[in-house]
């Protein structure tokens, strides 16, 4: 009789322990986490942190108490081959048990609900001396305005330390959500509506955050960076931000590139102050303000360089491989191929890289 041979079972129970385990050491792999709710900044992240913790321990001490009495109740009263247990009392009901059970998740349900509402009514309102800045969602990109100084940028939001920011938010489009992990919880951006989220940095720093609502094809590369400054870098920032472009110096590479600006479709959607400043009755903002485009260091909703291989993690040429193909690295993208050649692009990338 031929000998049949047992299914390899072994391989099929460890497979998913094994995969589970690769799973949480890949998300130990990085030491720079740079969305890490817990790693407060500021003292609105902190409450928000201090009102977890407590609710977090207090959670897990309930689920080990339920779980450790469900386990004890089925390994003691198990049923034993060879033993048999008689029928258990059959029990109509018992007023103490229900009202202990019915009383005790009420009391730690209001435990739980009375700091949290009073936290989330505390940190939805910002304090009438706030520093405004506006904060636009568009798909895929984050704007920022600054009614006080007139300053308009994209992708980075740049902030005083140790200042409380007041962010006025909205949508242009569909339903997108503010979350800088470090400095503040989410906060919803909802068309034709405005909220509001409180930011504050105890020191200066850069700040990653994600809008953390699903909002079409590229809502994964829809990033954003707060970057925190002394109050006198932030002056000078805001200075330097308020200056029309540098103009390319005549017959140089930076002027072809600005020439390839004019020339191609880029001036449909982008603006750069003083080379082609709209109508400011009729301004719209369809894709970011270039004016001061270099001094971001990230572009494309703050996802390049970043996200290109450390080897090739270049801004000039992370800028290159954009400028060729958008949609291939923000699928959707409402910038589209733009059909420019090699040497158009080196001179875009010369003259976008002036632009501090």
């Amino acid at each position: 009789m031929e000998r049949r041979e047992r299914p390899v079972l072994w391989l099929s129970r460890r497979l998913p322990v094994a995969l589970l385990t690769a799973i949480l050491l890949a998300s130990c792999g990085r030491v720079e986490q740079p969305l890490n709710t817990f790693d407060s900044r500021g003292p609105i992240a902190e409450r928000i942190n201090e009102l977890f913790w407590p609710v977090f321990w207090g959670a897990a001490a309930i689920f080990v108490l339920v779980q450790g009495a469900l386990l004890l109740a089925v390994f003691l009263f198990r049923e034993r081959k060879g033993k048999e247990r008689p029928e258990p009392k059959q029990v109509a009901g018992n007023t103490r048990l229900e009202l202990i059970w019915t009383v005790v998740p009420t009391i730690i349900l209001a435990a739980i609900a009375v700091p949290t509402i009073s936290t989330l009514f505390d940190l939805a309102e910002c304090p009438g001396d706030a520093m405004e800045v506006e904060v636009i969602g568009h798909q895929w990109w984050f704007e920022f305005r600054y009614p006080d100084s007139g300053v308009v940028t994209a992708n980075v939001m740049v902030i005083p330390e140790d200042t409380e920011v007041c962010a006025k938010m909205t949508s242009e489009d569909v339903l997108h959500n503010f979350w800088i992990p470090k400095l503040a919880g989410k906060r919803y951006l909802v068309p034709g509506q405005e909220t509001e989220q409180r930011l504050y940095a105890d020191d200066p720093g850069e700040y990653w955050g994600h809008c953390a609502e699903f909002c079409g094809l590229s809502h994964a590369r829809m990033r954003a960076r707060v970057v925190a400054m002394t109050r006198a870098d932030y002056d000078a920032w805001t200075a330097g931000q308020l200056l029309p472009a540098v103009s390319p110096e005549p017959g140089s590479e930076a002027e072809r590139g600005m020439e390839v600006f004019l020339g191609g479709a880029c001036i449909g959607c982008h603006i750069i102050d003083g080379v082609n400043n709209p109508d400011p009755e009729t301004l719209t903002v369809p894709a970011p303000d270039l004016t001061h485009f270099a001094s971001r260091g990230v572009f494309a909703g703050a996802t390049l360089p970043a996200q290109l291989d450390p080897t090739q993690a270049d801004w000039e040429e992370g800028l290159r491989l954009w400028l060729a193909d958008p949609p291939t690295w923000k699928p959707g993208s409402f910038m589209p191929e733009l059909g420019l050649t090699a040497d158009e692009i080196d001179a875009l990338v010369t003259y976008l890289s002036t632009l501090e």
